[in-house]
């Protein structure tokens, strides 16, 4: 249960926002009569906030940051008098309500991603960067914060790690400079690549910062990954070069094999214990989510000589890749390729070369865990789940690692190119067998959750929050959905929550089992739906509760045409119960 995040971008084409064509945008959205009008315009701020041009014109005006939030707190009225109309207005259908509900959402995600992600964003980058606003430092900083804020959303699956490894090309540093010499020197000797240490090939730099600790709240290991790197005069000296360009590759991890510590967090490197320094071949890094569960007979069939303290699987990602790379002519994706096909098990892999760092390599394979590549404005994000993704983007292509290719090839594997980033065309996807697999623009997929959706706020755990908004989010549920006819209530859920087919289904006999599935809470919520719903038929419908995995792995039919599955999610972007969904519905079921 980990999370991979990597980001590749290319320089912005867009200018710099000023006043005048951001504050005319939020006062047309105060002005507005229509709420749609005044979404649109709020969303279009948003878009200008975005990247390196938004977060530039943020930066050193605190008047421009003062006005906008003067004017999203005036707008935060118009959305809570929105709510209260809503809630006051008698005599609406499900649908309708569903409808105006859906319009007054439309306004407050970009008013909340304006304050809570944008300017948030532009707060943190002045953290790390001490608040400098050359193009290139700004640029590097924001790719860091881009990736530190997806694995802040994703350690909800996990937290006793963390890691970045951040690639600085271009960054200009004079090895000869006494300062800079020593740094290098101070920072290279570490064998088991803990945090900052530093890794110098040619016009390449590598940095990787880690924290580890078994017992700890949410959120601890990003602040302290986001106090090595703001306290890094070295990286920041690399930054400070005009035309440095910066990409990052990330993990948060919950240890499966291997103990919890520094050597063992996530990235890794492909050194070997005798070539500390300089790898054999090019410079390798990797992260993993899942388990290589051949890796100890890897070890013995390539011969790697590991550092003893370094026991997780992940190490022979990087290190194989740099051997085969000896024997492809330098084509990274042909290594990374090589080295993938060669792993047992469910795995989500991201890779990365100092050869060539305008280029990150994914693969995916099972079904027991995910990779979205984010299409961002000049930028690729990559993350294991849609949420650490929704910040930066909606639009996302989801790697599929279980379908078989048109050869017959289970798996994928995708190289990211920087010239193209934000694009299909700088997406490269072939099948583990190496053969090509071309995206299809009909594969992107627009996510259906923000920020706002998983914001954890001020809560120490998700389990807090999810208890505090429960009055609120039950209310919401069941307005305009409990009527009163004759002096009796009954459920009127409309035909969007309770198809017509599906009723007709269960009223015929036609649907004789129903199976409610989830995973953790999700999946306690419907174990009491379906203890309810047993009691009140009375033994004439198959009515259990059962796990999405349990479901998948052990109780699937070939004809499910009898049945239907309730699944619960809160956020909707559980890789497990949405696989689940995916399957039973292939095999007939509703």
């Amino acid at each position: 249960m980990c999370g991979i995040v990597a980001i590749l971008s290319r320089p912005s084409g867009r200018e710099v926002p000023d006043a005048e064509a951001i504050l005319p945008l939020l006062d047309a959205a105060a002005a507005a009569d229509d709420i749609d009008a005044a979404a649109r315009s709020l969303t279009e701020v948003d878009r200008l906030l975005h990247g390196v041009p938004g977060v530039r014109a943020l930066l050193g005006r605190p008047d421009l940051r003062a006005a906008i939030e003067a004017r999203l707190d005036g707008l935060d009225e118009r959305v809570l008098l929105a709510e209260q109309n809503l809630e006051a207005t008698a005599g609406l259908t499900p649908e309708q309500i569903e409808a105006e509900s859906a319009r007054v959402m439309a306004l407050r995600d970009p008013l909340w991603a304006v304050r809570r992600d944008r300017l948030r964003t532009a707060d943190a980058v002045a953290d790390l960067g001490g608040g400098s606003t050359d193009e290139s430092v700004v640029a590097g900083y924001l790719a860091i914060q881009q990736a530190l804020s997806a694995i802040d959303r994703m350690e909800v699956r996990g937290r006793d790690s963390a890691g970045i490894h951040v690639t600085v090309s271009g960054h200009g540093l004079d090895p000869s400079d006494p300062a800079i010499a020593k740094a290098l020197a101070e920072r290279t000797r570490d064998p088991l690549f803990q945090n900052t240490s530093v890794r110098l090939v040619g016009p390449t730099l590598g940095v990787v910062y880690k924290a580890a600790a078994e017992i700890g709240e949410l959120g601890d290991n990003v602040r302290a990954l986001r106090a090595a790197v703001a306290s890094d005069a070295l990286l920041r000296a690399a930054l400070r070069t005009p035309g440095a360009h910066v990409s990052v590759l990330g993990h948060t991890r919950w240890a499966s094999v291997g103990i919890i510590s520094e050597p063992n967090c996530h990235p890794v490197n492909g050194e070997q214990v005798e070539n500390q320094g300089g790898a054999e071949g090019p410079y390798t890094v990797a992260v993993l989510n899942g388990d290589v569960d051949n890796h100890a007979d890897l070890k013995v069939q390539h011969g790697l000589r590991i550092a003893a303290p370094i026991t997780t699987d992940s190490k022979v990602i990087p290190a194989i890749m740099a051997l085969h790379a000896g024997h492809t002519n330098g084509d990274l994706a042909e290594a990374f390729r090589r080295t993938v096909a060669e792993f047992e098990g469910s795995v989500a892999i991201g890779a990365q070369a100092a050869d060539r760092p305008d280029e990150v390599y994914l693969a995916l394979r099972g079904s027991g865990q995910g990779v979205y590549v984010g299409l961002a404005d000049d930028m690729f994000i990559v993350a294991s789940e849609p949420y650490g993704v929704v910040e930066e983007t909606p639009r996302y292509l989801r790697l599929d690692g279980e379908t078989p290719s048109p050869s017959g090839s289970r798996g994928q594997v995708v190289v990211l190119s920087a010239a193209g980033a934000g694009t299909l065309e700088g997406i490269r996807r072939s099948a583990y067998d190496g053969s090509p697999l071309p995206v299809d623009p009909a594969e992107v997929v627009t996510a259906q959750v923000t920020t706002r959706d998983i914001d954890r706020g001020d809560a120490p755990h998700f389990l807090l929050k999810e208890i505090g908004e429960s009055p609120t989010s039950f209310r919401k549920t069941l307005r305009g959905r409990i009527v009163e006819e004759e002096g009796l209530l009954r459920a009127d859920l409309g035909q969007r929550a309770f198809p017509t087919d599906i009723a007709d289904g269960l009223a015929s006999g036609e649907l004789r089992k129903v199976r409610v599935i989830g995973q953790g809470t999700a999946f306690v919520a419907g174990s009491s739906m379906a203890e309810v719903l047993d009691t009140l038929t009375d033994g004439a419908l198959d009515v259990d509760a059962i796990t999405a995995t349990e479901l998948s792995g052990f109780h699937m039919r070939l004809d499910m045409s009898d049945t239907l599955v309730v699944a619960v999610s809160q956020s909707g972007t559980t890789t497990d119960t949405n696989r689940t969904v995916d399957l039973v519905r292939s095999r007939g079921a509703r």
